[in-house]
């Protein structure tokens, strides 16, 4: 065993979700043990834009990692001609995933969490002493309450029981800005693909370009031939690559559960992510400090403390949730009519920026009856 002494709370995965986690377990008083898989820096594939929900998450310790700052958008559909939407102040943020996660790493060690890396969690125990045990692959750690941020399919969730509503399949490369490129360097591309609910982007962040696609699980070949035809519509093709990788996201359905006795899950681990962009960052640092103030007021006066954190994930989650699900439905159904909605009408390109920025939130979908039942419409 780790020690005969407890620890107040552990958290297993130290992404944005489990680091954020352990950061407000330590800032609540709580003795707290991050572990994760691997060491960091450690290369992450996900697009990196920061939401303004994002960028009001960062710690101060972690804001310079944000690298560029968008102000305009430009859509496609199937690489047609392009349609831009702009505002003077930036609505987006752009970072690297390795410097932002090992930032958001330095802020939950200041903060008094300590990190163990090469720690993969095998089994969830219940010793049945108001604690809960993990065995790894070479000690068994023991805590007061466990906070599960493994990512998609990781062993916490599947202890906690949580029920997916969709898998997508994320592919992307990291290449090298070429020389005199010609691009925007302020500016997104969005193009809306051929399968259902897909779409690619290209994400500038100085000397890189995030160059990607997402789609539904199941078409792991037709993905790949849509990053192909992305990057030569880009003239990207030739363009040196320093990763090319894929990640499996996934989102849940409504009322799955994030509290099992004394465990807890957030980010990608309880599939939290909006499901018409696949945006899982603002989730995963929200849900994560939820979890481990949740977590470290539960450490000492018991599992009860839990309730709150399930409650604010159905109270302001969820909703964003409904509202992404019923859009991606309508995408999926009526792409043309989305890119119209977005890219030609003054109401939804307003609607993008601000949401984007933070001042607008998918839960305002979710929460109008009437606004669902036109989108369950339009959907069938």
């Amino acid at each position: 065993m780790d020690s005969d002494r407890p620890w107040d709370v552990i958290v297993v995965g130290a992404g944005p979700a489990g680091s954020s986690a352990a950061r407000a377990a330590a800032l609540g008083g709580a003795r707290v043990l991050l572990v994760d898989r691997s060491d960091f820096p450690r290369y992450k594939t996900c697009g990196g834009g920061l939401l303004g929900v994002s960028r009001n998450e960062v710690p101060a310790e972690a804001a310079h990692t944000v690298q560029t700052h968008i102000r305009r958008a430009a859509f496609t559909r199937r690489r047609g001609s392009g349609t831009v939407v702009e505002r003077s102040e930036p609505f987006l943020g752009m970072t690297h995933r390795e410097p932002f996660d090992a930032a958001l790493l330095a802020a939950a060690v200041s903060a008094g969490a300590e990190f163990r890396a090469g720690v993969s969690v095998r089994e969830v125990l219940d010793p049945g002493d108001g604690t809960v045990a993990l065995r790894t692959a070479g000690d068994t750690l023991v805590g007061r309450i466990v906070v599960g941020c493994d990512g998609a399919g990781g062993r916490i969730g599947r202890h906690v029981g949580v029920r997916v509503r969709e898998v997508d399949l994320g592919l992307e490369d990291d290449v090298e800005t070429p020389p005199g490129w010609d691009g925007d360097p302020e500016a997104v591309l969005l193009d809306w693909g051929e399968q259902p609910g897909s779409y690619a982007w290209l994400f500038p962040k100085g000397d890189r370009l995030a160059v990607g696609v997402i789609a539904r699980r199941g078409a792991p070949e037709e993905t790949r031939e849509y990053l192909a035809r992305w990057k030569r519509h880009l003239g990207l093709v030739d363009a040196p690559t320093a990763h090319s990788s894929g990640h499996l996201t996934q989102w849940r359905e409504a009322g799955s559960p994030v509290v099992r006795g004394r465990v807890l899950v957030a980010g990608d681990t309880a599939g939290l992510l909006e499901p018409w962009t696949r945006e899982g960052i603002s989730y995963a640092l929200r849900s994560g400090r939820w979890a481990g103030e949740a977590a470290a007021a539960a450490s000492r006066t018991g599992p009860q403390a839990l309730e709150g954190y399930a409650r604010l994930v159905e109270s302001v989650l969820e909703p964003e949730q409904r509202g992404g699900a019923a859009l991606l439905a309508v995408f999926e159904r009526w792409p043309a009519l989305i890119h119209w909605i977005v890219s030609h009408t003054r109401w939804g390109a307003r609607f993008f920026v601000r949401f984007c920025a933070g001042e607008a939130s998918l839960a305002s979908i979710g929460r109008r009856g009437w606004v669902m039942r036109v989108l369950a419409v339009l959907s069938r």
